[in-house]
């Protein structure tokens, strides 16, 4: 028997007792403190299971999941070193592109955090 097959049937086990587990931890943790917090009932293994399905096509998405699985490194997702590429992108150009970067942030900043007080009139008596 391959070597990689002889793995895949030892961990397949191990993935499906996971996801049980965590099924059975999910309905533990719900019945031990929404019933008392919310006054809901207590849910099954079943429902608790019907409830992270649901959780997950709303809250998660299953349109892209494969691919935001294969954009991650091993860190997480790299949405940081996306960020940070972007930015090197625009500060490293010339000149004129930085001043316009730093205008562009100077403008967002200034009109979302700073509040800009009416100058006084001086026509008034």
């Amino acid at each position: 028997m391959n070597k990689h097959k002889k793995k895949f049937w030892l961990a397949f086990p191990c993935i499906i007792a996971a996801i049980g587990l965590f099924i059975w931890f999910f309905q533990w943790l719900w019945n031990m403190v929404l019933p008392d917090v919310l006054g809901v009932k207590a849910i099954t293994y079943w429902q608790s299971l019907g409830i992270l399905v649901i959780s997950k096509i709303l809250f998660g998405g299953l349109a892209n999941a494969k691919e935001k699985f294969k954009n991650r490194n091993r860190f997480g997702n790299d949405d940081r070193e996306m960020w940070k590429q972007k930015l090197e992108s625009r500060f490293c150009g010339t000149e004129e592109e930085r001043e316009k970067m730093k205008q562009m942030w100077k403008q967002r900043f200034e009109s979302k955090f700073c509040r800009q007080e009416p100058e006084p009139n001086e026509n008034k008596i």
